[in-house]
């Protein structure tokens, strides 16, 4: 196969791994009001399978640079996309006990591949480093967006019910399996031959500002996939409606994931572009207090466009702010693992806080609260610094 080839599936294979890193999560949002009836579970155990995912993601990105680096990235991105379609069929074969284990997996699954897809093709194609970051989020964002859409259709139009519209997506991750065997074999770069020892990751002021920038956007991302299908329906939406807003709002977001890392590169310093966005997720998240279905798009569209531009700018930061590839795995890693500790409470607090309150501005409240954490740590991690 001519260099060219090997490249063209390598992009393919990325792109099939990506669009299979958050549809087992977002397309569970839409779903919730059918899997609380079906289970007769509450509001915080029903946020709690957001959470759940968001645990495992914490607790199991400390263990995929590791993992990478016993099995060779390209394996051990093949053994998460495994796990992931196990867990995906399995949490729809029974109650709630094999829903919660099928989410672990899922969300053990997901974050191995999630850690080691930067540092993989920063290795094996360094001079792409924006044009791959932009597909990785923009495969992300894209069939987060078609999943929350169609979720409820397959489950209420084609009959499918919630468990039959969860495992259809193992179709995918299988696909994605057979593109990216080509990657299971050695590859030694230039960057690997030097073997430089990682930094310190865990001590560095700098890598903690990145790491609490991610968990920000994280929590936001994932509170407002989990819970905004409900409040949408709670304001006087039908289900398929409200799984179409959520849907809307991901597919707009597609402008921020694809275009705004290429930007990023080439900038000296992220702060103003990091600023920027957080003055959007202020006008955007304040607008939503607005109960009108018009301005309700509006607000979703100033949200959606912030929102991937800040998982663009979160992945791509990992990049610009270390140096040596197995520093790049390791603030994959720590980004990822303390990160979504802070993302894991989003969903399963606000969902207490309804069973106990029943308000809904406590999530656009608790949303704007989020934006202060995104300005105060994003901003410093944008200057233009490196990982000592």
């Amino acid at each position: 196969m001519s260099k060219s080839s090997r490249h063209a599936v390598l992009i393919l294979g990325i792109i099939l791994v990506s669009i299979n890193l958050r549809t087992s999560i977002a397309s569970v949002g839409p779903l919730i009001p059918f899997i609380r009836e079906d289970l007769g579970i509450s509001n915080g155990l029903a946020g709690f399978l957001t959470t759940l995912s968001l645990l495992t993601f914490a607790i199991f990105s400390l263990f995929a640079p590791s993992i990478g680096k016993r099995l060779g990235h390209g394996k051990a991105i093949f053994l998460g996309i495994v796990l992931l379609t196990v867990g995906v069929l399995i949490r729809v074969l029974g109650g709630i006990e094999l829903l919660y284990l099928g989410t672990a997996l899922t969300g053990i699954g997901i974050v191995i591949a999630n850690v080691l897809m930067i540092p993989f093709f920063k290795a094996r194609l360094p001079k792409k480093i924006g044009l791959l970051t932009a597909i990785l989020t923009t495969g992300m964002s894209l069939f987060a967006a078609i999943a929350s859409g169609v979720s409820v259709p397959l489950a209420v139009d084609l009959g499918w019910g919630w468990r039959g519209s969860l495992a259809s997506w193992s179709i995918l991750m299988v696909l994605a399996l057979a593109i990216w065997i080509p990657q299971l074999k050695p590859h030694q770069s230039a960057s690997q031959t030097k073997l430089l020892p990682a930094k310190n990751v865990w001590a560095s002021r700098l890598a903690w500002q990145v790491t609490l920038f991610m968990g920000a956007q994280s929590v936001m991302y994932f509170t407002l996939i989990t819970w905004l299908p409900d409040m949408l329906i709670a304001r006087g939406m039908t289900p398929v409606k409200a799984g179409i807003s959520l849907s809307y709002m991901q597919l707009i977001s597609l402008i921020g994931t694809f275009f705004v890392p290429g930007l990023l590169i080439k900038l000296r310093e992220q702060s103003n572009v990091i600023l920027t966005v957080g003055i959007g997720y202020v006008l955007g998240y304040g607008t939503l207090f607005i109960e009108n279905e018009l301005v309700t798009y509006v607000a979703l569209t100033i949200i959606g466009i912030g929102s991937g531009a800040s998982l663009s700018i979160a992945y791509t930061l990992i990049s610009l702010r270390s140096a040596e590839d197995m520093t790049t795995a390791k603030l994959s890693g720590m980004v990822q693992s303390a990160g979504y500790i802070l993302a894991a409470l989003g969903p399963l607090l606000f969902g207490i806080s309804m069973d106990m309150f029943g308000n809904w501005d406590f999530l656009i409240w608790f949303l704007l609260l989020m934006t202060v954490q995104f300005l105060a740590f994003g901003i410093p991690a944008g200057r233009d610094k490196k990982i000592l």
